[in-house]
């Protein structure tokens, strides 16, 4: 019994709001109750550091 789930970017871009950037996969419910967290690359978000867009960022669980 899987269902779709959508893991949406925390990232964020250079003027502070969120990417938008999401992807979807599946998971069994009745086996994983918790919210999901993945690492991921997001080709939007921007790095502080190196002054770059493009950055592996956590992406949660959301509600598709």
């Amino acid at each position: 019994m899987r269902d779709k789930i959508k893991m949406v970017s925390t990232g964020l871009t250079k003027a502070g709001k969120k990417t938008g950037i999401f992807r979807t996969t599946t998971k069994n419910k009745r086996l994983s109750t918790e919210k999901r967290k993945q690492k991921h690359f997001d080709r939007l978000a921007f790095n502080t550091e190196t002054g770059k867009t493009g950055m592996h960022v956590l992406f949660e669980e959301g509600k598709i």
